[in-house]
């Protein structure tokens, strides 16, 4: 029936995904917020690309050393979104800001449960931001995508680097990001200089 609904409404992927997860019995989850050893270990063997691991609220749950000096959001603790919508430095670190902070919204509508709580208040609180607000009353709901992204970054410059979003298996209530910069490039250099 479900399905049917999507076609009816002519939604896309990521909306009929959303759909069928609203629709779904709340399920008993793993902790989303522990992360195994072998991932930290994962994170820190990738020394030459920025790599963290967020939950499905967007929370950063780990990091490594690249990561957290590409941009400061990218430290454990901090909350994606909330620094994407509430923190000036994120708006001067990408150039593409408004474009990834649409992109951020359709995320977060996507991939966090809204019967969890702290989504809620998570939500309440991004709804200060008469940007975040806008599009969010939009509905549109698209998971992270692999894909081009752009930085100024103050001491290493431009770099555009290539996202790659991997479920971390058997926590598919984490994902881990990577950036990588493609060989021999301006952006792979101005990564060496990050640390």
């Amino acid at each position: 029936m479900l399905r049917a609904l999507a076609r009816a409404l002519v939604l896309d992927a990521g909306a009929s995904a959303h759909l069928s997860a609203l629709a779904a019995p709340d399920p008993v989850r793993p902790s989303e917020t522990e992360v195994a050893p072998d991932v930290h270990q994962l994170l820190d063997a990738w020394v030459d690309s920025p790599a963290y691991v967020r939950n499905r609220r967007f929370d950063v749950l780990a990091a490594n050393k690249r990561a957290r000096a590409l941009a400061p959001m990218y430290e454990p603790g901090h909350n994606l979104a909330l620094d994407m919508f509430l923190a000036p430095e994120v708006r001067r670190l990408l150039p593409d800001w408004p474009e990834i902070a649409a992109q951020t919204a359709a995320a977060l509508r996507a991939e966090a449960d809204p019967r969890d709580p702290r989504t809620a208040r998570l939500v309440a609180e991004l709804e200060a931001d008469d940007g975040f607000r806008a599009l969010w009353a939009r509905h549109d709901a698209q998971p992270s995508r692999d894909e081009l992204k752009r930085f100024a970054h103050p001491v290493a410059g431009e770099l555009v680097l290539r996202r790659q979003a991997l479920t971390v298996g058997g926590a598919e209530q984490q994902v881990i990001i990577v950036y990588q910069a493609a060989p021999g490039s301006p952006s792979e250099a101005a990564l060496a200089r990050l640390l």
